[in-house]
C-alpha cells in the first residue's frame, strides 16, 4: 500500500515537472516538487521502518535493490535541488525514478540472500554510500544531457522552447561537477566499507568478483574525470559527455552480475 502511495506521489510529481517544462509556470514546479518530496518521504519511512524492525538492509532481492536505487536518486535530486534550484531537472529525473519503481514491481519480493549477510554497520555504510554515489553520478549524467541540449540550442541560435526553459551553461557545468565531486568520495567510502565487509563475511578483502572489478573501473573513471578537470581544465561539453559516458560505466557495474557470477550475484536474483 505504501509502495503504491509513494509511486503515485512520484508520478504526480512528474506531471507537475512536465507541466513546468511545457507551460514554463512556476506553480507547476511547486506542485510537482511537493508531491515528489512526499513520495520520497513515504519511501524513506518504508525503508527506515523496515531496517529498524529487522536490522536488515532492504536489498534482499532485485525488487528491493531497484527500489533502493530509485530512493537514492530521488534523495540526491532533492538534496541538490536545494542548492542549485535547477527547476527543469525534475522533468528528467522523475520519470527515471518512476520507471525504476515500476520495474521493481515486476519482480518477486522473496528474499534471495541470507538475512545475516545484510546486517551490520559496514553493510549499512557500504550499501548506502555506494547507492548515494551512483545516484549522484546518474544525476550528473542527466545534467550533462541538459547541457548538451542547451549548448546545441545556443550554437544553432535556436532561442525557442528549449533555450528559454534551460539554465545557463555555467550553472549546468557547476552542478554537473558538484554531482561528481559528491559521488566520488561516496563511492570511495562505500568501496572501503565493502572491503572491510568482505573480510568479515568471506574472510578476504578481495575476491575478483565482477562487480568488484567494475567498481574499480568506475572509481578510476571518475578519478580521471576529476583529475582532468582540476589539472587540465576539463569543463563544459567535454565534462558533460564524460558524465554521460560515466553513466554507462555505472550501469555496467550495476548489472554485471546478471551475466557473470560472483559474490554479488545473489543480491540481483529475481
Amino acid at each position: 500500500m505504501l509502495f503504491v502511495l509513494a509511486l503515485s506521489a512520484y508520478v504526480t510529481g512528474f506531471f507537475g515537472y512536465l507541466g513546468y517544462l511545457i507551460f514554463h509556470q512556476e506553480i507547476y514546479h511547486k506542485v510537482g516538487h511537493y508531491f515528489f518530496v512526499l513520495g520520497l518521504g513515504i519511501q524513506t519511512f518504508v525503508l527506515l521502518s523496515s531496517f529498524m524492525v529487522t536490522g536488515i538492509m532492504p536489498v534482499e532481492n532485485l525488487r528491493e535493490t531497484l527500489c533502493f536505487t530509485a530512493w537514492a536518486i530521488a534523495l540526491i535530486y532533492v538534496g541538490f535541488n536545494l542548492r542549485f534550484r535547477l527547476m527543469v531537472l525534475g522533468a528528467f529525473v522523475a520519470p527515471l525514478v518512476c520507471g525504476i519503481m515500476i520495474a521493481s514491481s515486476l519482480f518477486s519480493g522473496s528474499s534471495a540472500v541470507s538475512p545475516d549477510l545484510l546486517k551490520g554497520v559496514w553493510t549499512f555504510v557500504h550499501i548506502t554510500a555506494i547507492f548515494l554515489g551512483d545516484g549522484a553520478f546518474i544525476l550528473a549524467a542527466c545534467v550533462g544531457i541538459i547541457y548538451l541540449m542547451q549548448e546545441r540550442a545556443i550554437k544553432k541560435k535556436q532561442h525557442g522552447f528549449i533555450y528559454h526553459r534551460l539554465p545557463s551553461l555555467e550553472v549546468l557545468d557547476k552542478m554537473g561537477y558538484a554531482c561528481v565531486a559528491f559521488g566520488f568520495p561516496m563511492l570511495t567510502f562505500g568501496m572501503i566499507a565493502g572491503f572491510i565487509y568482505a573480510q568479515s563475511v568471506w574472510g578476504k578483502w578481495w575476491s575478483w568478483d565482477p562487480k568488484e572489478l567494475w567498481s574499480v573501473v568506475t572509481w578510476l573513471f571518475y578519478a580521471a574525470l576529476l583529475h582532468e578537470r582540476l589539472t587540465v581544465g576539463w569543463r563544459g561539453k567535454r565534462a558533460a559527455v564524460m558524465a554521460i559516458i560515466g553513466l554507462a560505466v555505472v550501469l555496467i557495474t550495476f548489472g554485471v552480475n546478471f551475466f557473470l557470477l560472483g559474490h554479488h550475484t545473489q543480491f540481483t536474483k529475481f
